[in-house]
């Protein structure tokens, strides 16, 4: 399913001049390892959250009409944009009014825009749950760094010289960095856990943040807080 996808690179820009060095980078053995994995999980979700997946899409054509889902530029492995999923969470015009603040955190101006069903959604991070299809396609990884919008990564690599180096592996829908820290950390402390990741990277880590995550997920839906924050 990954040859299915045409990339485009990110054209005249310090991604696409960085993303050369990060194309040619030496993939590791474990790699297949890591890709065998994901396409099996993502499959494995996909077909056992199947129903909720119906019962949420129905919820919410109902209640705010369409788009059910939201799909969002990202910058991917190599520095190529891919369209990432996600169930719509915010009102249906949100993305022609708000795109500059979506994909960040929630701003006083973005939160009036959350829909009821979106709300639940966030909390219990449901929203993510078509992404297993970006897994599939080879777009992104079960873990790995945050996917970043285009613009906003071009604002982070002139920022931060060394933030082109995510580019080695695929966005996750989960990561180191975002078990270990905040929103509130700096950027440059999300890279170094996300470099950490990419550096060590194996079977056995990339199980446990998996782990770590579920995990969490659980905690803080008993504590009544969004999951991931980081």
């Amino acid at each position: 399913m990954e040859g299915a996808v045409q990339y485009q690179p990110v054209a005249g820009s310090l991604a696409e001049r960085y993303a050369r060095i990060a194309h040619h980078h030496e993939q590791r053995p474990v790699d297949r390892a890591l890709r065998g994995l994901d396409i099996a999980l993502a499959t494995g979700s996909l077909v056992a959250a199947s129903p909720v997946l119906a019962v949420i899409a129905a919820a919410i054509r109902v209640s705010s009409g369409k788009p059910v889902l939201y799909r969002g530029r990202r910058v991917g492995r190599a520095g190529v944009i891919y369209t990432m999923y996600k169930f719509r969470t915010l009102s249906a015009d949100a993305e022609s009014r708000l795109s500059p603040y979506l994909g960040e955190p929630l701003t006083r101006l973005t939160e009036r825009e959350v829909t009821p069903v979106g709300r639940v959604l966030r909390k219990t991070q449901l929203d993510e749950l078509p992404q297993p299809l970006n897994v599939l396609r080879g777009e992104m990884s079960i873990v790995g760094p945050r996917p970043i919008r285009p613009a906003f990564f071009e604002e982070l690599c002139a920022q931060i010289p060394q933030y082109w180096q995510r580019l080695v592996v695929s966005p996750g829908m989960t990561g180191f960095a975002q078990m270990r820290l905040t929103r509130e950390h700096p950027w440059s402390e999300k890279l170094a856990h996300d470099l950490e990741y990419i550096a060590d990277r194996s079977v056995s880590l990339y199980l446990v943040v998996i782990l770590e995550t579920i995990w969490r997920i659980l905690t803080s839906l008993v504590r009544g807080r969004e999951p991931l924050e980081g």
